[in-house]
């Protein structure tokens, strides 16, 4: 690799003579800058073209060459430019206390025309090595996240895909999956400092959350028609049928986890959603009976959400409850149904799920 004729050198020397030595061994192959004390220096290196080197003068008055050199560490658009000491000092310790400032190397007064040479094309290859490494991770760290951008959005579209199939089979329910996926996500967002739930609702969970939240109901698409779709009260039988909807879905997304043999977080996420979903805090639901905070912390989320849902909304047996009444219903549900804590967190931010009612309405 040779280095670029159009590289830019800066020459820092308070000696007229020696700028003129340097200027003209150096012209011929680059670009060259000058500057006669350490304050002149620091302007030239912030300006364009911003140099590829600096050979930097250590003795100097006012600023010596390792204040420049920190200085120029300092900030950004300087701190990358490779130094090279220009020094007559031969005392113990001087060439360390460069190396450890960040100097790339040094030079020894008087200067040998072809050792400098040598040392300045040395330097700006290796300068020319970085700037394409540094290139070359940033054009690879845009196409990860291309990539990562990419597989996202088809990771959402594929739960929306899959979910919007069970909706099919039940068309009653609308935007349902949009409603009780923000439900989710706002109940989650106001539990994350609560002290029960701090250490398991990050950021990252709460995505998985949002995420997964879609699944609920995907067992629906193994009910029968005459069951899922009738339009009146299921008698015991069919309600036993019913309730087969929550193992339904968790078996399906289980069985997709075998499939691709590797762990995916929002699958683990939304199989326990969609197998638990149904159960209650003091043990009443199916299909485990579980109680307490046996029943997965998802599935306790979406408890709350799926109810709300289905009170605010028109079914061909019922019709919608007002939004204070299926407050009042959610929350006389404290303690039995829901987890006092996940009802709390209902009831306080119960405008913000209003909001989220009214902006995915059936109809709109």
């Amino acid at each position: 690799m040779s280095a670029a004729p159009s590289a830019t050198i800066l020459i820092v020397d308070d000696s007229p003579e020696n700028l003129l030595i340097l200027s003209e061994l150096l012209r011929p192959q680059y670009r060259v800058l000058a500057a006669t004390s350490g304050e002149g220096a620091l302007r030239v290196a912030s300006s364009l073209p911003v140099p590829d080197l600096i050979l930097l003068d250590v003795m100097m008055p006012g600023m010596d060459g390792y204040a420049v050199l920190a200085r120029l560490r300092e900030q950004p658009a300087t701190q990358d430019i490779p130094v090279v000491f220009l020094t007559a000092l031969v005392a113990d310790g001087d060439e360390e206390r460069g190396l450890l400032l960040g100097a790339a190397d040094y030079i020894t007064k008087p200067i040998k025309p072809a050792v400098v040479l040598a040392r300045v094309l040395t330097q700006l290859q290796a300068k020319q090595a970085r700037d394409w490494m540094k290139d070359q991770n940033t054009a690879l760290e845009a196409e990860v996240a291309r990539r990562m951008t990419e597989n996202d959005l088809t990771q959402w579209v594929s739960i929306r895909a899959l979910a919007h199939l069970a909706e099919i089979r039940d068309p009653e329910t609308g935007n349902h999956i949009m409603r009780t996926q923000g439900y989710v996500q706002r109940l989650a967002l106001g539990l994350r400092a609560h002290p029960r739930f701090v250490a398991t609702l990050s950021e990252h969970y709460i995505d998985l959350l949002a995420r997964s939240a879609p699944l609920h109901d995907i067992g629906k698409v193994g009910i029968p028609d005459h069951i899922l779709r009738k339009p009146g009260k299921l008698d015991a039988e069919e309600w036993v049928i019913m309730q087969t909807h929550a193992k339904l879905g968790s078996d399906a997304i289980e069985q997709a986890e075998r499939d691709i043999k590797t762990p995916v977080d929002f699958l683990a996420v939304g199989k326990e959603i969609a197998h638990w979903h149904h159960e209650k805090w003091d043990g009443s639901g199916y299909p485990d009976g579980l109680a307490g905070d046996a029943i997965p912390l998802p599935a306790r989320l979406m408890a709350v959400a799926d109810v709300f849902d289905a009170l605010i909304s028109v079914r061909v047996y019922k019709t919608a409850m007002p939004y204070a009444v299926a407050r009042d219903h959610i929350a006389a549900g404290r303690g039995k149904h829901f987890d006092p804590d996940v009802c709390d967190a209902f009831l306080a931010g119960f405008t913000d799920f209003v909001t989220i009612a009214e902006q995915y309405r059936d109809g709109h």
